[in-house]
């Protein structure tokens, strides 16, 4: 790049925040992202060209392919355990998160979380993202007794099980209740639990909305609306909710309607196809954010947030409509694909969509063997096939300490027979769906074969 255009960049750029602060309408290109990166590297101290460090932390790299993987970024972000605090050494790393911060807003925003006051990035995933805000109701709410119990509507995923076993903490387990083929959230067992334990026995009650079928959304609004008036914070696993209108539109109305939300949490690499390790903190009161950042212990790494910053001016807001757009229509082709493939093979697929419409089920009925079941799992990864989940009927798992009869199903009542289930996630193309389905119909057409060949 030559070195007028970059003056002209930096200055543009410089501009552009002063004026606007916010998600850019049309992404910008990858050269002009780079040079802003590496010249807001330049304002961190190890960067500079004089000077002698003289404490144990000075941003020193041993290896150059480390210093140009991070950008020359190393003092991190944060201060003495607030992740929210400039970091004298870092200026650059502070400019940079705080204007992620300000663009994940916006994101979130026009994702359909407008009531969105302010989001953090937090460079843990999701799980452990959703035990900080654990430990911060911990530490936070003064009660006479130190209460530990959470309040979990049942979901078979043991990242967001172990987020509360990891933390001391102690599920509380809801099962979920099925009306037709959805699993929903049973709302009156949460109000049950509540008024039999006491409020102030019940340190949170964390819910979730995206899930793999025939698990729906949870119902945000009704839980939101027993958090406030028994005064129990409540925390959102939105993993890779961001995505569905229909996810975002549950917990936007529960904060409308004057239900207790105090923090959303969303994956980067699930919303945003970055690499795994970060996670998006929402919350919808002034104040909530920066209270949640003191309970951070010490510096963080800024290596997610370069990720993000990045893929957030290359993508645009428009990038990022675009790719909604885009999962509605590759979910969409899921739903006909499975279709056919229920008709041709004498399956069905389950009626799920009013609670889940990002991923889909399809029964194995001639497969009751666990065996054959999964077998069908092994033959689609080695087709080149990941993410989609075989469930075989009436397993059971230990987890922790905690044993979940019919474990992947989310609930503990078995269903009549094993299903796979399949995402059309944010990133999702046609072509992948169009692959899964000639993949899966012929795997299914073998397996039969197999089976109807055996004495």
């Amino acid at each position: 790049m030559p070195w007028m255009r970059c003056v002209t960049v930096i200055i543009r750029f410089r501009r552009f925040w002063s004026r606007h602060r916010k998600l850019p309408e049309e992404g910008w290109d990858d050269d002009v992202i780079e040079y802003i990166v590496r010249e807001l590297s330049q304002m961190d101290t190890n960067r500079f060209p004089f000077g002698s460090g003289a404490g144990e932390r000075e941003g020193r790299m041993y290896s150059n392919v480390v210093a140009r993987r991070h950008f020359g970024f190393a003092h991190g972000i944060g201060r003495s355990g607030d992740l929210s605090e400039a970091q004298p050494k870092a200026i650059g790393a502070t400019i940079l998160s705080d204007i992620t911060n300000r663009m994940l807003r916006d994101l979130v925003r026009l994702a359909g979380l407008r009531k969105a006051k302010k989001c953090m990035m937090v460079p843990m995933a999701t799980g452990m993202t959703l035990m900080f805000t654990m430990l911060h109701f911990q530490r936070t709410r003064k009660l006479p007794e130190d209460p530990k119990i959470v309040l979990w509507s049942r979901i078979d995923q043991k990242s967001c099980f172990k987020s509360m076993t990891s933390g001391g903490f102690h599920p509380l387990i809801i099962d979920t209740i099925r009306r037709g083929d959805l699993l929903c959230t049973d709302v009156e067992a949460f109000r049950r639990e509540i008024e039999s334990l006491g409020a102030n026995n019940i340190l949170c009650i964390m819910s979730t909305t995206s899930c793999f079928a025939p698990r729906g959304c949870d119902d945000i609004i009704a839980l939101a609306k027993l958090a406030q008036e028994h005064g129990i914070p409540h925390v959102v696993n939105n993993a890779y909710g961001l995505q569905s209108s229909l996810c975002t539109h549950q917990i936007e109305q529960a904060v409308r309607l004057g239900g207790r939300v105090d923090y959303v949490v969303q994956s980067t690499d699930k919303n945003l196809m970055v690499p795994v390790g970060g996670s998006i903190v929402v919350a919808f009161e002034e104040g909530k954010i920066e209270k949640l950042a003191k309970t951070y212990p010490g510096r963080a790494s800024i290596s997610q947030t370069i990720d993000v910053f990045i893929t957030l001016l290359s993508m645009g807001q428009q990038g990022f409509m675009k790719l909604l757009q885009q999962q509605k229509e590759c979910f969409a082709k899921l739903v006909e694909i499975f279709q056919q493939i229920a008709k041709e093979c004498g399956e069905k697929v389950l009626e799920t969509q009013a609670g889940n419409r990002i991923s889909l089920t399809l029964t194995l009925t001639t497969f009751t063997q666990k065996d054959r079941a999964t077998e069908v799992g092994y033959r689609l990864y080695r087709a080149g096939i990941t993410g989609a989940r075989v469930v075989p009927k009436g397993e059971t798992k230990t987890i922790e300490g905690y044993t979940f009869e019919n474990w992947g199903g989310h609930t503990s009542t078995a269903s009549n027979a094993p299903y796979i289930t399949a995402a059309a996630a944010i990133g999702c193309e046609p072509h992948e769906i169009q692959r899964l389905f000639r993949k899966l119909k012929s795997i299914l057409v073998e397996i039969r074969k197999e089976i109807s060949q055996i004495p």
